[in-house]
């Protein structure tokens, strides 16, 4: 069996499910019990102590 079968039917198969099963433990960890509030709070980190910004007034362009 030269290099490329091999590599190929490798690819075809144990890369392919290695990378199936790493996207579903992905997808699991992410939506796992309890991670709600972690990923709020992350969400949220752009909008911390942010200041209401001050109204323009008329005479500025």
């Amino acid at each position: 069996m030269d290099t490329y079968s091999f590599l190929r039917q490798l690819a075809d198969s144990w890369v392919l499910l290695l990378m199936t099963v790493f996207f579903i433990g992905a997808i699991l960890w992410a939506f796992r019990p309890g991670s709600r509030d972690l990923h709020d709070d992350i969400a949220n980190i752009p909008l911390r102590n942010d200041t209401i910004p001050t109204p323009k007034r008329e005479d500025q362009p």
